[in-house]
């Protein structure tokens, strides 16, 4: 029986029904929803509309990882979500509050300000203090599976396997997971995303998605991000972000009846729906 419960510098979220990170993404050029939410005003007005769909926490980015993405300078992604986590904890203090970051200063900052997870889509391989930094606050950790940095993660130039693709996925997050506890993050506090569409071709995520099993063997609750993503336009037709919530929800279906936990999605009332009901079937006697 999937359950249990994932340790945040804010408490415990359990995880006894699937969980929704909904996408705040403060950049002026994240693939889909970029230039939306800039500003403290836009962003607030989102994140109301997103916890209103059913969001159990805001995930707040500041630098894009799009495929053609540049990276951002420290200054300047604490510009864009400083002032955005501020408003949300006061706004809404029972809400968690994610920042979704490769940078220890900018994690640092954004759980000072009362951010209670740190999402790297690095799995702790850019910045060698992030995991002290996630340690010493007690914060919640997504170790996603990426290859190189932000600016070529999201494209096919590291998509480089053998004959086991999802292996080779699983041994690099266990790196990931052996970072972390080094580091001194509480076992109970780490989330593994395997990264759908980072470092990967469509082959590969598909692969992912049809094996999940083997990276929820490796312990930690299992994080899926298949939103409007590349390979989800591939699998299912539809070339144009926009026509892609069909296949959105069905990875996130696929993925919740393998064993994933937590949903990193932009459509959220949408997918709590799909989820709401094959979660009722999963555990249906």
């Amino acid at each position: 029986m999937l359950g249990g419960e994932w340790r945040t510098a804010r408490g415990a979220l359990t995880l006894d029904r699937p969980r929704i990170f909904g996408i705040l993404n403060v950049t002026p050029d994240s693939f889909w929803d970029g230039g939306r939410n800039v500003g403290v005003s836009a962003a607030l007005a989102r994140t109301e509309a997103l916890l209103e769909e059913g969001a159990d926490v805001i995930d707040v980015g500041g630098e894009s990882t799009r495929p053609g993405a540049r990276a951002v300078p420290v200054d300047v992604e604490l510009e864009r979500v400083l002032p955005v986590i501020r408003e949300i904890v006061r706004r809404y203090p029972d809400v968690p509050v994610s920042v979704d970051t490769v940078k220890a200063a900018v994690a640092r900052a954004a759980l000072d300000e009362g951010a209670a997870i740190v999402n790297d889509v690095s799995g702790l391989r850019l910045d060698p203090d992030l995991g002290k930094v996630v340690a010493e606050a007690g914060a919640g950790v997504v170790l996603m599976h990426s290859r190189s940095g932000v600016e070529e993660m999201a494209s096919y130039a590291m998509a480089r396997y053998g004959p086991d693709p999802v292996g080779e996925i699983v041994a690099e997050l266990g790196l990931a997971i052996d970072r972390a506890r080094d580091a001194g993050v509480a076992e109970a506090s780490i989330v593994v995303d395997p990264g759908l569409g980072f470092s990967k071709r469509t082959e590969h995520s598909a692969a992912v998605l049809a094996h999940l099993d083997r990276v929820v063997a490796l312990g930690p609750p299992v994080l899926l991000g298949p939103s409007r993503k590349r390979f989800v336009g591939d699998l299912s037709g539809a070339p144009a972000p926009e026509d892609r919530l069909e296949g959105t929800l069905a990875a996130c279906v696929i993925g919740l009846l393998g064993g994933a936990r937590i949903f990193r999605v932009h459509d959220v009332r949408a997918v709590r729906r799909a989820l709401s009901f094959a979660e009722s079937i999963r555990v249906a006697p």
